[in-house]
């Protein structure tokens, strides 16, 4: 697809998401339309991501649905939950709600309310994530610690990939925020490594394959390094509480 055609694509995409809007979510104030289309970004196949917001609800909601053609995936909001969620997007790492609204194309009556939020879900997203610490940091090195540990010694191909797909995430992670960049899940982990650092990125790949065809050597010595950064394998002194509630009777 070249660039007139994800031009045209996302044109197409902006006049679905406005009659959505108009006939799904009448009396919104505002939304922001985001996504790899409105990115120029996308395929046939990428959906419009719809952040919506009302003057006042009851509850906030998501839903997916089809609009001419378009997978639609949309977050309906009013001005308190979404704060809400972009502070909770904020403090864990994953700013998926916070990139919709700060990169978002704005619609609806209410744009000045709509830049406001904006404006402030940009500074968020430039400002970065909170340095790794406290229980959630803890619980990420046990579980690269965890799983590199069981890509030690001699294992069958097919235990190994297994292991190395769910190491993938933690490792992203670890790295990413390690680093002071914001993380994400899927296909964002590489785009984001690679914008991070290219050299990295194109290691913890080759060495990702390499894992996922059953020799985890290299991803194993890659984690282990990363671990050094963070004090080391974390495995003695790890410890987790289960809630008070966690208790019933027979």
């Amino acid at each position: 697809m070249d660039d007139i055609q994800k031009h045209v694509l996302a044109e197409r995409a902006l006049a679905v998401a406005r009659h959505c809007i108009a006939s799904r979510y009448a009396g919104a104030a505002f939304a922001y339309v985001a996504g790899s289309i409105m990115r120029g970004e996308g395929t046939t196949f990428s959906d419009i991501d719809l952040v919506v917001v009302f003057p006042s609800l009851q509850r906030a909601w998501r839903e997916s649905l089809s609009a001419d053609g378009f997978p639609v995936e949309a977050f309906v909001h009013d001005p308190q939950t979404l704060a809400h969620y972009l502070h909770q997007d904020a403090d864990s790492g994953y700013p998926i709600m916070v990139n919709m609204v700060a990169t978002g194309c704005i619609v609806g009556s209410d744009i000045d309310s709509a830049h406001v939020i904006q404006a402030k879900a940009a500074s968020m997203l430039a400002a970065g994530p909170k340095p790794p610490a406290g229980a959630d940091y803890d619980m990420l090195r046990y579980q690269v610690t965890d799983l590199a540990d069981d890509l030690r010694g001699a294992r069958p191909p097919e235990e190994v990939a297994a292991i190395a797909a769910l190491l993938y995430q933690k490792l992203a992670n670890l790295i990413l925020l390690g680093r002071g960049a914001w993380s994400g899940r899927g296909k964002w982990a590489p785009r984001l490594m690679k914008k991070l650092d290219a050299q990295l990125a194109a290691e913890f790949d080759a060495a990702f394959k390499l894992a996922a065809a059953g020799d985890g050597a290299r991803f194993l010595a890659l984690a282990d390094r990363e671990l050094a950064l963070h004090g080391g394998r974390y495995f003695e002194g790890f410890r987790q509480d289960a809630p008070l509630e966690a208790r019933r009777l027979g």
